[in-house]
């Protein structure tokens, strides 16, 4: 399966959760170990970026947005963009037979089409829409690192 239909497998399963998904589960009794990734520093960063962008995306929701936190935010995606492109670089080189791998390198290129989506929006429902599907996004980066390794198939 290539890379681009893996990605976009994923993020449909992934945005069919919805608001639910939000809601944290209760607490079981044995939690799954993390991926041994997180302690990783190269994804421990994207981790890091991720979760503080996810953050702004939330506090604009229904409110201007300032040009200049945007020019920065901007920026700070492209960075994180870059970082998870690097990421599916390194688990290419490292022969990791995964989706992972597939999945960074296709949040890596939506990054900028969710951005772009903000910055063009017609209207503040237009873009708090738009906020919503890059916050999805963000926090699909994340989680996406932080889950424990699936069995092999």
């Amino acid at each position: 399966m290539s890379c681009e239909a893996i990605t976009a497998a994923s993020m449909i399963w992934l945005a069919s959760f919805g608001a639910e998904a939000a809601t944290p589960a209760p607490a079981a009794a044995v939690q799954a170990p993390a991926s041994p990734l997180v302690t990783e520093p190269l994804f421990a960063d994207i981790i890091g970026r991720a979760g503080e962008l996810n953050g702004r995306v939330q506090s604009w929701k229904g409110k201007p947005i300032d040009a200049a936190a945007l020019a920065r935010f901007k920026a700070d995606v492209a960075e994180l963009a870059a970082l998870d492109m690097k990421a599916h670089v390194v688990l290419k080189e490292r022969g990791t037979d995964g989706d992972l791998k597939c999945i960074l390198r296709g949040i890596s290129e939506d990054l900028p089409l969710k951005l772009k989506a903000v910055e063009t929006a017609k209207d503040a429902a237009a873009r708090d829409a738009a906020l919503t599907d890059l916050g999805y996004l963000l926090r699909d980066n994340v989680e996406v690192i932080t889950a424990p390794p699936a069995p092999p198939v």
